[in-house]
């Protein structure tokens, strides 16, 4: 069983034929969303499958493109047990709109503090504040979604008790398999973040970074626990 805790489904080319495959194939997918909108839609097709869920997402770098969606965030938060894509982006393309991001999503943290969701977070250029976020809102559950920020937040990152979803173009960059590496292995769920990721290939990635099948979904079913 492949564990894919991070995947745009909506964006796919045929998104219901991949959903019935992985469905047909007994793997777990965890599809996040850009726009509380995008997971009003999609929500229908999600809501009899055994092992694929949605996740209710709002893109940092969607707030300033869709800023006022926050009431359909907050309406459809008790329909799913998933939250993300969430998160800060102060890359190039994000930094413009620093401001706007923090308030957004101080609003979002505000209202899951205390629920029992897991959350996939976006961090890039943005760990350490993002971070700080998490732990002032008291966020459980909390998987870094293809982390690319320093090494000496990892262990901290991990003291909180979140995880970190790993994909297999993380493995082709130096800095990638340092930041794997760093990584307690009880820590580590797997991600395709596709289609925005081309390298994709879980059994692959699993394979250069000598973990197993097993491992990963032991550590999934452990992070299940916090919502149960």
């Amino acid at each position: 069983m492949l564990i894919d805790a991070h995947c745009h489904i909506d964006m796919l080319k045929n998104p219901e034929a991949y959903l019935q495959k992985q469905e047909r194939d007994g793997n777990i997918t965890i599809g996040m969303t850009n726009l509380p909108s995008h997971f009003e839609m999609g929500y229908p097709y999600f809501r009899n499958l055994k092992r694929s869920r949605l996740a209710l997402g709002y893109h940092p770098l969607m707030v300033a493109v869709n800023p006022n969606e926050l009431r359909c965030f907050k309406k459809y938060l008790p329909y799913t047990s998933y939250i993300g894509e969430i998160g800060l982006d102060f890359s190039r393309e994000g930094i413009g709109c620093k401001e706007m991001q923090m308030e957004m999503l101080r609003k979002i943290l505000e209202s899951i503090s205390g629920e029992r969701k897991i959350v996939s977070v976006h961090s890039r250029r943005a760990e350490k504040e993002l971070y700080g976020l998490l732990r002032e809102y008291d966020i459980k559950n909390v998987i870094f979604h293809w982390y690319g920020g320093p090494l000496g937040l990892i262990s901290e990152i991990e003291s909180a008790g979140y995880y970190f979803s790993i994909n297999e173009a993380m493995t082709y960059s130096q800095k990638g398999c340092a930041i794997i590496k760093k990584m307690s292995r009880s820590r580590i769920l797997t991600e395709t973040d596709a289609p925005y990721n081309e390298k994709n290939n879980i059994v692959a990635m699993l394979r250069q970074v000598g973990m197993s099948e097993e491992l990963v979904t032991e550590n999934f079913y452990r992070l299940l626990e916090g919502i149960k």
